[in-house]
């Protein structure tokens, strides 16, 4: 039978005694995200004296010298993030188990679904007792019923069972939205003794991204996305055609990059909207600040499966109203009607409704924008969250 088990809430965290130094190992799969996710927790880390290594399998030389000069080693490790390839995840988990054995952690922690499972199998192999896993979203195997897709069943029960293994015994499972609890749940992911606790997604650095007042040169919905078909770039697009009838002065930007993920947006397509003028594609950048401070509303129509997506509690933090979808993640960072609005998923007509609603009114949006820094403020503040987070990891 599948387990009752409620999820615990950071709320529920005991107090805990301060350890002494400990060596952790943090797994990801894309160097990039260590600094631009995990960097406040990274730095608890080693200000409460641990000795840190991060693992990912991409060179960026500016993250490896930003984790420098926090204290913080970095691991370059085989990593294959969307290949099906068993031989290349196999160099994975062999990568992974010879340099735990080199390095000896006391605790591993690893995000993402392949240095979960990888990292989780690994450290098992090795005994390591400590272990724990951030769900950071389950990913698009999990974002739809796929039992009508043969392949696309076999890989989610594939998925299933790695997770098993790769959670057998863990100490926490950290999961970011109700729905991914559910289906850890579900699934029967998780062992009897695993504590499954709710955590408010990463969190943002509400110094970093600071509250300004939306431009006053005209209306501007930015969306700041992966440029992957199941993030809502073509009802992005699509909604634009039909919102620039009624407001033809309205902006569209898309800031991004492109991806190897099989649901990627090609250069194609995103040539051939800005083509017809719909929307000004940015390219991709290191710092998202300056196209925030620069919006009105921020968009984000994703049906990928999020966990809770940074760059709409970014927009929050920034004081701009949200336009998102209601599937789970997503609705997490709305309250519809005070601080924006939830639509429907792949429903180009229903999202660009919403954007119309703001385009007539101003001063909704305005209204919204500081609704949306003041939940921002109240539930999203990452130092908030990894401090209890610490707590729970006994590493504070």
């Amino acid at each position: 039978m599948p387990s009752t088990r409620q999820p615990r809430n950071l709320s529920d965290s005991p107090a805990r005694s301060r350890p002494g130094r400990r060596v952790i190992a943090v797994v990801a799969s894309l160097a990039l995200s260590l600094t631009n996710f995990r960097l406040e927790l990274l730095k608890g880390m080693v200000r409460a004296g641990h000795r840190v290594v991060a693992f990912a399998p991409d060179h960026d030389a500016r993250v490896e010298r930003k984790l420098a000069e926090i204290g913080v080693e970095f691991i370059r490790i085989p990593m294959a993030r969307t290949s099906l390839n068993p031989f290349e995840d196999l160099a994975t988990f062999w990568a992974l188990r010879r340099h735990f054995r080199q390095m000896g952690p006391d605790l591993v922690l690893a995000y993402t679904m392949k240095p979960i499972i990888y990292a989780g199998i690994a450290a098992r192999t090795l005994a390591i007792k400590e272990r724990s896993f951030l769900v950071t979203g389950l990913g698009h195997v999990f974002s739809e019923p796929t039992t009508a897709f043969v392949k696309s069943a076999m890989i989610r029960r594939l998925c299933i069972g790695l997770y098993r293994i790769a959670f057998r015994g863990a100490q926490f499972v950290f999961a970011y939205n109700e729905a991914d609890a559910a289906d850890l749940r579900r699934y029967r992911m998780l062992g009897d003794n695993t504590r499954l606790t709710m955590i408010s997604g990463s969190g943002v650095d509400l110094q970093h991204f600071a509250s300004s007042k939306p431009p006053t040169g005209g209306l501007v919905f930015l969306m700041i996305a992966r440029l992957l078909r199941d993030k809502g770039v073509s009802e992005f697009a699509e909604a634009a055609r039909l919102v620039r009838r009624q407001y033809p002065e309205a902006k569209f930007q898309l800031l991004g990059h492109f991806d190897s993920n099989p649901t990627a947006i090609s250069r194609v397509e995103i040539d051939r909207w800005v083509g017809e003028g719909l929307i000004d594609y940015l390219g991709s950048t290191d710092d998202v600040r300056p196209y925030l401070a620069a919006c009105t509303v921020f968009v984000l129509p994703s049906y990928y499966r999020e966990g809770i997506p940074r760059s709409i509690l970014e927009a929050m933090a920034t004081g701009r109203p949200i336009i998102t979808t209601s599937l789970p993640g997503c609705r997490e960072t709305v309250e519809p009607g005070e601080n924006g609005f939830l639509v429907e998923p792949r429903d180009h007509v229903s999202l660009a409704q919403a954007m119309a609603t703001l385009a007539g009114q101003p001063d909704l949006g305005e209204r919204m924008g500081r609704r949306s820094r003041e939940l921002a403020e109240a539930k999203f503040d990452v130092h908030t969250i990894n401090r209890v987070l610490l707590g729970h990891l006994q590493l504070i």
